[in-house]
């Protein structure tokens, strides 16, 4: 594929700032048609990003013509079913994270790119930034030594929006988002797992409703081993007092420590010998760019982008395991 030429089905607030004005930054790349139920908001999205042509119905962008490569940008419930049509009409398809609502519809996904050998990619974007880049390089060279233990931790306070019974957000329902919060955020630290040490092999975990603000879970705790020998302790809680917020996760070695944030991008902190180093590399205007760059230049055959179906699902195998929905 010489040009590649997106649609967006679904663009909501995720393809505002984080991914959509990268499609038109991107060398080869470029944004033709975009979707949203409402036809109204899909017509000011085009209007606002100088994209030519818009949609109200998923159906419509998928097929047309002009439109050679597709990214899923809707809730997670939707992403099977959309994804699945796009490779059926022979379309490269680029999916929001966590990959589906289920471990099970990741499975269908990549059945069905198994046997049209379309290319499914996921946005698990981390995999390209350089901030995790810098704590991939001293994780595989040893810096810190053999390690021993990871432990994340990721405790956040109520949104205003979680308040509004009767109008909750949907990242809260799990019959459109899988689960809540933890399946939304949560996603991005498992699969930072796996790009860091590996798949997961085995994960248990236990997981609580405490605010009472939604039927979703609001807390969870698991214990996760790589199949790199690598234990990983987890906590999630997203109703705690605001001074009791963390975002961390802490890599301990035999030779010293490297600890870092996932979503504040605090600096990587290295340890070792009484010693402390702390790298803050910049993050892109787009902060998926790095990832859409690299799924461009895989469908145009000079490179490879990390994030695809295989590892995309197992995120979602974990999270499953997890809560105990397999």
């Amino acid at each position: 594929m010489k040009e590649i030429r997106w649609g967006i089905v679904g663009c909501g607030n995720v393809t505002e700032l984080k991914s959509g004005p990268a499609f038109n930054k991107v060398q080869g790349s470029s944004l033709v048609a975009v979707m949203r139920r409402s036809a109204d908001l899909a017509k000011d999205y085009a209007k606002r990003h100088h994209v030519p042509v818009w949609y109200d119905t998923a159906s419509d962008l998928i097929h047309d013509p002009d439109v050679n490569a597709v990214y899923i940008a809707t809730p997670p419930s939707f992403h099977a079913t959309y994804a699945i049509q796009c490779m059926r009409a022979g379309k490269p398809v680029y999916v929001e994270k966590p990959m589906a609502a289920s471990y099970n519809e990741c499975v269908q996904m990549n059945e069905v790119a198994s046997k049209t050998g379309i290319p499914l990619f996921t946005a698990y974007y981390r995999r390209t930034l350089p901030y995790f880049l810098k704590v991939k390089e001293l994780v595989d060279s040893e810096a810190a030594g053999k390690i021993h233990l990871v432990r994340i931790t990721l405790h956040t306070s109520p949104r205003p929006e979680d308040f509004n019974t009767g109008n909750l957000p949907w990242r809260v329902n799990p019959s459109i988002a899988g689960a809540g919060y933890f399946y939304d955020l949560a996603s991005h630290q498992i699969d930072l797992l796996d790009f860091l040490f590996g798949p997961v092999a085995e994960a248990q975990g236990r997981s609580y409703n405490r605010g009472g603000l939604y039927d979703a879970e609001d807390t969870v705790f698991a214990t996760m081993e790589a199949e790199s020998k690598i234990i990983v302790q987890g906590s999630w809680c997203f109703v705690v007092n605001p001074q009791n917020q963390s975002d961390s996760i802490e890599i301990l070695g035999s030779k010293g420590r490297i600890s870092f944030s996932t979503f504040q991008f605090t600096p990587v902190v290295f340890e070792k010998n009484g010693k402390r180093q702390e790298t803050l590399p910049p993050n892109p205007e787009n902060i998926a760019f790095y990832l859409i760059k690299s799924v461009v230049e895989e469908l145009q055959g000079t490179g490879k982008c990390p994030s695809n179906g295989i590892n995309g699902a197992r995120a979602n195998r974990v999270m499953d395991r997890i809560l105990q929905k397999i």
